[in-house]
């Protein structure tokens, strides 16, 4: 009976130190920033809001997108710029790599869920991307409309051009 207490003991102060571990390794008592208070970060810039059903990794949420409310595609300089004049402290933005080694801001593996072309954008150089409708794919009603579509021409930007027009936000 005495093993079994030992045990017991052992496992319990085990829990203990443990649960004192993920506490320790997950509070911000030891952070020095504290006092800045939270931080507003825009997802894409300002965006179409869509529904979270079913959603997974490729699900192309321009098909799925609520009734427009804003005249906004992800992404884009001035949606990263609203998404500031709206109080987002960062914006987050994807990049994809292009033929010319430069890189687009375009969140999907492939052109095919927003865009009026097929492919990857590695594929296309940084020129030849500046040239699609970014808009083309959005629709609120199944494809029975879609409300951005010539809308989106020239609007995907280089990483370039948004290091540049946003500099004074670049941590």
């Amino acid at each position: 009976m005495s093993n079994l207490r030992r045990r017991l003991k052992r496992l319990v102060i085990f829990l203990l130190f443990f649960v004192i571990f993920i506490y320790l390794n997950n509070t911000s008592i030891f952070s020095n920033d504290r006092d800045r208070g939270h931080l507003l970060l825009a997802h894409r810039g300002m965006t179409q809001t869509f529904t979270m059903e079913d959603i997974k990794w490729d699900t192309c949420t321009a098909e799925r997108i609520y009734e427009p409310e804003h005249p906004y595609l992800e992404n884009t300089l001035p949606s990263i710029q609203a998404a500031f004049d709206q109080g987002a402290d960062v914006v987050e933005f994807d990049i994809k790599r292009t033929e010319d080694d430069q890189f687009a801001v375009f969140h999907d593996a492939t052109l095919e869920c927003r865009t009026d072309q097929k492919g990857e954008p590695t594929e296309y150089t940084m020129s030849e991307l500046k040239q699609l409708d970014i808009g083309y794919g959005y629709t609120a009603d199944d494809g029975q409309t879609y409300p951005f579509r010539g809308k989106g021409v020239g609007l995907m930007p280089s990483l370039t051009e948004v290091l540049s027009q946003f500099q004074e936000r670049i941590c």
